[in-house]
């Protein structure tokens, strides 16, 4: 056992030896990484501010704001400020060029759309779109911006693609604040958050392949928006909360009385609903590998319909509850509840598949704030917060892009992951290894009446 943990060991230390030469060039490589994006730009200190912020959003300073990546680069701030905060230059094309490379790169036929709401948190009432609202971030209600993001996870990887700004209904019924803030005419009229995401569904749904659309229980809260993606075509699964009503299409009909109108199944909270489930129920599936190993979930499935607010029976569902437990398999520590109008033969595997990829987009929000500056920008006008995140976005899919280059053998611009004709030779003294199959992890299960599935870590 101890041989084989030091062979195990020697493999994976091999596999986290990066070659000298993949972080070189990587300035060029930015340089030509930003040729697309800044072609729209018809000025040429235009395109220089670009890459200069782009390049301040990558690097490593601890607020990536203007003034701090002007000052780094020794430029003055006030133009850059300008160029970011307050210039009309259209940053669609550069959206539109972002989502035509992911989906390039990373398009999948079973790939996940995944929206998902984040807070900013900001003092004051002067910024565009600033009040008191639930934070995220926060865990309570507070002063904050609020963006509604649109990322893309396939089998290849996971990226930030698209942002709409919300604005509260106390923003969109006072036109001389919006007008004070730069916001365009067209954006007066209150938008819902789930209107955003259907207006970005309908913008980059062609480009993007996907099988899913994902989000948390902000979203597959309503009724209606389960219900126009529906009619839309699309196949989702959505959280919801735990105090969502449904009716238990599997369950027995109710003894009728023989008289009066028959009864019908009664509704119930999802939560309590899970409550009363036997332990046969579930099936456990390995999700992923996590920080502290295996992560297992026990998943289940029921054909439900939901409460409409109309109260009345909406469109057959399929209800999917996942719940983990802590290290130690004992004891659970989380409880998910999604509601899905995919077939009920949908295996439990594709589910928690779908399920994982939502939460890999909070993943990619997370890097976006820590690594790319998302959550710095310091300004209050329209077009600098969205000006601030479409080049945040930007930077974000540039380490997406050096991320994959590292995961290649050969390091070489554009190569294929897995070619072999396009493997160079090694140089002297330099041996290129394949890296065995890993070979598939079984364990007995802890509990009794339950039953194990592997989702593929490759279909992420």
């Amino acid at each position: 056992m101890e041989a084989q943990f030091e062979r195990r060991k020697e493999e994976l230390l091999e596999e986290c030896r990066v070659p000298v030469d993949l972080s070189e060039q990587v300035l060029p490589r930015l340089v030509e990484f930003m040729e697309p994006f800044v072609a729209s730009f018809c000025r040429t200190e235009q395109v220089a501010h670009a890459r200069t912020f782009v390049q301040g959003l990558l690097s490593n300073l601890e607020r990536k704001n203007v003034e701090s990546i002007a000052y780094r680069f020794g430029q003055e701030r006030l133009p850059l400020q300008w160029f970011v905060g307050y210039s009309e230059w259209d940053d669609q094309p550069l959206r539109g060029e972002l989502a035509r490379q992911v989906g390039e790169q990373l398009g999948d036929p079973e790939g996940v759309i995944v929206f998902d709401p984040s807070a900013f948190p900001k003092s004051g009432k002067e910024s565009v779109g600033v009040a008191r609202q639930w934070c995220g971030r926060l865990g309570k209600i507070e002063n904050c911006q609020v963006g509604i993001y649109l990322g893309y996870v396939s089998r290849h990887e996971q990226a930030l693609v698209d942002r709409r700004l919300f604005l509260p209904k106390e923003w969109t019924q006072d036109k001389a604040r919006c007008r004070k803030a730069g916001v365009p005419r067209d954006r007066w009229k209150h938008r819902t958050r789930h209107q955003l995401c259907l207006e970005m569904l309908a913008q980059h749904g062609s480009t993007l392949p996907h099988a899913w659309i994902a989000g948390d229980d902000e979203l597959g809260r309503p009724y209606a928006f389960r219900r126009d993606l529906n009619a839309l075509g699309e196949r989702y699964l959505l959280a919801v909360p735990s105090n969502t009503l449904i009716r238990d299409w599997e369950a027995p009909e109710p003894t009728s009385s023989g008289r009066g109108r028959p009864p019908r199944r009664p509704w119930q909270r999802v939560d309590r609903w899970t409550a009363a489930l036997p332990a046969e129920a579930w099936t456990e599936i390995d999700v992923r590998d996590g920080e502290k190993g295996p992560l297992v979930v026990e998943i289940t499935k029921r054909r439900v319909v939901g409460r409409t607010p109309q109260r009345q029976a909406g469109q057959a569902e399929v209800l999917v509850v996942i719940r983990y437990r802590d290290r130690d398999q004992e004891q659970i520590v989380k409880i998910d509840y999604y509601l899905s109008n995919a077939a009920a033969q949908t295996p439990l595997s594709e589910f928690a598949r779908v399920a994982k990829a939502e939460h890999r987009i909070e993943e990619c929000l997370q890097r976006s704030k820590s690594e790319a500056g998302l959550a710095d920008y310091e300004v209050r006008h329209w077009n600098g917060w969205h000006h601030h995140q479409t080049l945040s976005l930007i930077a974000t899919w540039f380490l997406v892009t050096e991320t994959r280059r590292g995961k290649k053998i050969d390091p070489c611009h554009h190569a294929a992951a897995d070619s072999r004709r396009h493997r160079p030779h090694p140089l002297p003294g330099q041996r290129l290894r394949r890296p065995a199959p890993h070979p598939t992890r079984t364990r007995n299960a802890t509990r009794p009446h339950s039953t194990r599935t592997l989702v593929p870590l490759e279909t992420t």
